[in-house]
């Protein structure tokens, strides 16, 4: 290893990881005058979100929409087009997107005074952070605090071995060359529905192997039920109840090895491409915990107490930490955390953390499920309005999904609100303010809608819990 140099600088805070929870962490020491590094091994700030995940997915989902509306829906429109797909212009116009989104953290990070240290961070035990640079170069930074923001990565499939262009994982599936004939998704959860939605749509044939016997894990079932149906209409194929136990590649494609999940025979799927997607996991390695007297759990996390860790002056935010895995989440964590830091009170309630899969149509919760309030024994009641009765979503031929809005039978306090519908990742925010202010389904239900628009249908859903709804 290269001779190490010691920094001169004490910082108030380093932060590991320049992904949504670190570089907002730093963004936030920074206007509370704190003095901040971020450290960050990628060549550009951003972490997995900008880089290779929400970001890039949600050009390429956007792009493909606009393709697969060009070829399908624009005839009935008036509007007639012969679209070609030109694939290496849509992959050059989303990482043109990226890149400005990247630049415009490091035109934050000067703006806010955070020093950006380039290079792999590691716990050199407490107040002392080692940074490798790329040549191997060592620096080591002193601090009085230390935020773990390292993000997580792609789970990987027991017996299932990555292979560039064949086995791939979701950072692969946003860098194809060509679009796959038969395109095998294994998990049924957003990061598989979306990128299969993708390629299906550029003209894959796609099949979705998942172990349960639902689609999108944790989403309330009736949604996901319903969620299913339209996929399906579209032309994805399912194979729930499966698990797979391995794959064979070769120069035609890939041989998937599929059983079912609660034993049977096995068969084999083939495929072009298999796309590993079945989560993710906490980054952790060579961080260096030991150093500080930390580990972390079976799952791969470190547990926190607000923020805290269980040594004094280690923070942990974001994916390395519990609740839910994403982007957004991690910002909350780095303001609430930050703001500890600096002597302020911070919190996040996990329970009003939005979920959205950004599929067409979308599905976008907030709080709590069916499933979860039964189980609980909670007496609640429903109201549900479908898209087919909203004007804006008839107008647009946009008319699958509904609305749900569960709320407290005695309280009427709003519990959740599920949409799967059009630009239902935008909606859900009004019941995320809604709840956020412990508001009931009244309020929503007598507060002005705007007309004809999409949000009228959540309006409409607060209506039926008690039974009053007037647009269908």
């Amino acid at each position: 290893m290269a001779q190490a140099s010691q920094s001169d600088t004490a910082y108030d805070v380093v932060i590991i990881g320049g992904g949504p929870g670190g570089y907002n962490a730093a963004i936030r020491a920074g206007q509370l005058g704190l003095k901040a590094a971020c450290i960050e091994m990628r060549d550009t700030l951003g972490g997995t979100c900008l880089n290779v995940g929400c970001m890039p997915s949600k050009a390429l989902l956007h792009a493909s929409e606009l393709y697969e509306a060009a070829g399908r829906e624009f005839a009935g429109l008036g509007i007639e087009v012969s679209p070609k797909l030109n694939l290496d212009q849509m992959m050059k116009q989303k990482q043109e997107s990226v890149t400005a989104l990247t630049k415009g953290i490091e035109f934050l990070f000067k703006k806010n005074k955070v020093d950006w240290i380039k290079g792999r961070g590691r716990l050199k035990g407490k107040g002392v952070v080692e940074v490798e640079a790329a040549d191997g170069t060592t620096t080591t930074l002193n601090t009085a605090n230390v935020v773990i923001a390292t993000g997580s990565e792609p789970t990987p499939l027991p017996g299932v071995a990555f292979e560039a262009g064949k086995v791939i994982d979701s950072t692969g599936a946003l860098a194809l060359d060509k679009v796959p004939e038969k395109l095998i998704v294994v998990g049924a959860g957003i990061i598989g529905l979306e990128l299969g939605s993708v390629w299906r749509r550029l003209g894959a044939e796609v099949t979705v192997v998942e172990y349960l016997d639902r689609i999108t894990p944790g989403v309330d079932s009736d949604v996901a039920t319903a969620f299913q149906r339209v996929l399906t209409k579209q032309g994805m194929k399912f194979k729930l109840g499966a698990k797979v136990t391995g794959a064979k590649t070769s120069k035609s494609g890939v041989e998937l090895t599929v059983e079912p999940a609660k034993g049977g025979e096995a068969e084999t799927l083939k495929g072009d491409v298999v796309l590993v997607a079945i989560g993710r996991r906490p980054y952790t390695e060579g961080l260096g915990l030991e150093t500080v007297g930390l580990s972390t759990d079976k799952r791969g996390f470190l547990d926190n107490d607000h923020f805290r860790t269980g040594t004094d002056g280690i923070w942990v935010i974001g994916d390395v930490t519990h609740g839910p895995m994403l982007a957004h989440k991690a910002e909350e964590d780095a303001v609430a955390a930050i703001e500890t830091i600096a002597g302020k009170a911070g919190h996040v309630d996990y329970n009003l953390v939005p979920g959205v899969v950004y599929t067409s149509p979308e599905v976008a919760w907030i709080g709590q499920t069916e499933d979860q309030l039964k189980a609980a024994g909670v007496a609640y009641k429903v109201g549900k309005f479908p898209f087919t009765a909203n004007s804006r979503a008839k107008i647009n031929h946009e008319t699958d999904g509904y609305a749900k809005v569960l709320a407290d039978a005695e309280t009427d306090k709003v519990l959740g609100v599920h949409i799967l519908g059009p630009q239902a990742g935008e909606m859900i925010h009004e019941a995320a303010m809604c709840m956020a202010f412990g508001g009931s389904s009244e309020d929503i239900a007598r507060t002005c809608h705007a007309h004809p628009t999409r949000s009228e249908a959540v309006r409409q859903a607060a209506m039926g819990v008690e039974g009053w709804t007037m647009q269908s």
